[in-house]
This record gives structure tokens, C-alpha cells and sequence, in this order.
């Protein structure tokens, strides 16, 4: 899968922007600051139904309109598509398949990306949010319709602890809200998918993020990666689910006193092994840019072994200037054979030459196309 043709309006700095990009390696070249990463930020936007740099969609319209449009058309095996999203500073958000009327969570059908960036160094050494981000956005990606599971997961969560704060305001006991069973009734059947295809996530990424290491780092280190839940059960459903419920049920009181739930995917994080420590906290600078790439790298090519749409488009966005000049070299092997790759660069010399073939200037919110040298 490829872009073909991208067409912004009102989208960041862009008041109006149409590209054409081209197969393989598209190079975006310009100073800080002058909508780069704004580019890529639309194109994964399309398939992550979020940006990478906020949580806020009207933080990605120009200021001063009220609505963005991202026009982007694919080409995949000979056949295109036309995906168009409207994000509206009041309002929902509209979108559109080949000019008809859809659903913006329908997009991850038809568009696969896999971003990596300088924020993404948090993956090994922040918070676990950002693990359970990276893990849904992909089994999104690998089953589309888990978008409305985990959007249907946070829904019930919400109204749960509200329900939880409620009954501490009012000092209603923990026996007399029946209203929470049926909140738990579903929070435990949304959770159980969830964490059912988190682990299936995780154990069929593990080889690839092994192999991906080797070639990024140049080096065979241990690399492992595990699934760490608040609910200790069997890696069955059932037992999950019953292991949910004891524990929603036994910690109801402690809940209430605190006004949030207590266990769940919302409570779960990822661990991170490199030579047998967890790379959080035990990398250095240098291994963890290695592993975040990596785990990157693996992505897309799990993606890639299993998507009717080919090859996800890969991004990298301004990765090549922190790298010394033999992991530059090693990565640059690594993504040569993806149809499509975005690459943003403040200088065109951080970039190997190989992945010079379709260069593009952007200054001030302009994009033109370019030599290797311009």
C-alpha cells in the first residue's frame, strides 16, 4: 500500500498542501518548525484515528478555521481508494470512503501505518499509558474492528467510575449497587478481548522484535517482551474472566473509597527485557533507540506478513539525526524493501543516499519537490 496523492486544507500550518509523493523512500527536508512532521501527522492520523503528538484533534486545525480536511489517496494491487476526514473544531468529526458518507473508525481497514519518532523513546522509559497505546493502536490495526472494542472498553470504564464516585459521595454500601453488576458485566467481556489479543499481540511480535534488533543494533542481544496484567489467571478466557470478577467483587469497597476501578487493561502494562533486565531503567541511550526502533521495525513487519493491504506505510520521523553513522546505515537496510516510507530530516546529509529517491523542501508551510542536493 502507498499514498498516492495527500491534499491538506486548514491542517496544522497548512493552509493548502497537495503532494504526490511516489513509491519507496519520500523525503521530507526542512528547518524545525516548518510542518514536516505535520505531513506524516496526517497520514497516520488516517489510520490511528489520533495523532502522535497530542490527544487534542483540534490542536491539528489551523488557527483561526474551524475545520481541517485530510484527503489521501491509496493505491494497493492495482486498485485505489479515497479516504477523506473533516475534523471540526466544534462538532464530531466527518469522514468519508470514495466520497461516501462513513465512519472514522472504519479507516484502519483501509490504512496501515506504523510512525516512529523521537517521542517514542517513552515506550521504553515512560509511563505505562504509552505501552498500552502502542498495543491497542496495533491490534486495531491487525483486526479493525477492535476500535470499537477499546473505544466500548473506555466508554464502560468512564461510566463505571462514575458510578464508583458517586456512591462515595452519597455513602450508598457497596451491596446496594446493583447498577455496577451490569457495568461489570461489560467491563470484564471487553476486557477479556483486549487482553486476549494484547498477549496474542506480544507473542507473535517477539521474533520479529528479536530479528529487528539484530539488524538495527548489529548485535544479537536478548530481547524479550511480556505482558504484565493486574488480573493473575490462566492465559485462557474463562479463567480471566472469572479472575476479573473475583476481583471487582472482593474490591468493591476499597474501590468506592477511592472512586476508580482498581483492575483491568487500563491497569496493565508491558515489560520491556534486554539481556535479561528490563530495558526500563538498564538501557542506555544508544540500546534504548535501538530497542524503540526495533520494536517499530517489528511492527511493521507483522503487519506486513499479515494484511490484505500490503506493506503498512512506515514513518520515520526525524530518527537519522540522533543516530551514529553505522545504526543510520543498519536502518536504512532494514526499511529499504517497504513500498512506501516516509522520512523527515532538518538536514538532507542525515539521510543515507540510498533513501534519497523522492525529495521534498518544506519551509514555512510550502512543499516542494527537489534534488538530493537542493
Amino acid at each position: 500500500m502507498h499514498v498516492s496523492s495527500l491534499s491538506l486544507r486548514d491542517f496544522r500550518n497548512y493552509a493548502a498542501a497537495d503532494i504526490e509523493p511516489g513509491l519507496g523512500s519520500v523525503v521530507l527536508v526542512g528547518s524545525n518548525g516548518q510542518g514536516k512532521t505535520n505531513i506524516v501527522e496526517a497520514i497516520n492520523f488516517l489510520a490511528t484515528l489520533g495523532s502522535h503528538r497530542t490527544s487534542i484533534d483540534s490542536a491539528l486545525i489551523r488557527q483561526g478555521s474551524d475545520a481541517a480536511i485530510v484527503r489521501v489517496n491509496l493505491a494497493h494491487d492495482g486498485r485505489t481508494i479515497l479516504l477523506e476526514a473533516q475534523l471540526n473544531r466544534n462538532g464530531a468529526n466527518k469522514a468519508q470512503v470514495n466520497h461516501s458518507a462513513a465512519k472514522l473508525r472504519d479507516f484502519p481497514r483501509y490504512i496501515s501505518t506504523v510512525i516512529f519518532a523521537p517521542e517514542d523513546l517513552m515506550l521504553i522509559r515512560g509511563e505505562p499509558a504509552g505501552r498500552r497505546k502502542f498495543m491497542d493502536d496495533l491490534i486495531i490495526q491487525r483486526t479493525p474492528r477492535l476500535a470499537g472494542v477499546v473505544a466500548d472498553y473506555d466508554r464502560v470504564l468512564k461510566q463505571r467510575n462514575t458510578l464508583l464516585k458517586t456512591a462515595r459521595v452519597k455513602d450508598i454500601d457497596a451491596g446496594n449497587l446493583s447498577t455496577l453488576d451490569i457495568w461489570d458485566e461489560r467491563l470484564i467481556a471487553l476486557g477479556t478481548e483486549i487482553t486476549g489479543e494484547r498477549r496474542r499481540l506480544l507473542t507473535d511480535l517477539a521474533g520479529p522484535l528479536a530479528q529487528a534488533y539484530e539488524a538495527i543494533a548489529g548485535s544479537d542481544h536478548a530481547v524479550s517482551i511480556e505482558l504484565k496484567t493486574s488480573i493473575e489467571a490462566e492465559h485462557n478466557p474463562q479463567a480471566y474472566a472469572e479472575a476479573f470478577k473475583n476481583l471487582l467483587e472482593t474490591g468493591r469497597v476499597q474501590e468506592i473509597e477511592r472512586g476508580i476501578t482498581l483492575v483491568g487493561p487500563h491497569r496493565d502494562d508491558v515489560e520491556f527485557g534486554l539481556n535479561t533486565l528490563p530495558a526500563k531503567g538498564y538501557a542506555s541511550h544508544g540500546e534504548t533507540w535501538s530497542y524503540a526502533l526495533s520494536l517499530k521495525l517489528a511492527a511493521a513487519r507483522l503487519l506486513r506478513s499479515e494484511s490484505v493491504l500490503g506493506d503498512p506505510i512506515l514513518i520515520l520521523d526525524d530518527v537519522f539525526a540522533e543516530l551514529d553513522s553505522a545504526r543510520r546505515q543498519r536502518l536504512a537496510e532494514a526499511v529499504a524493501d517497504f513500498e512506501q516510507t516516509f522520512i523527515t530530516a532538518a538536514v538532507a546529509e542525515d539521510v543515507p543516499a540510498q533513501l534519497m529517491k523522492h525529495v521534498f523542501h518544506v519551509k514555512k508551510g510550502t512543499i516542494e519537490f527537489g534534488t538530493n542536493n537542493a
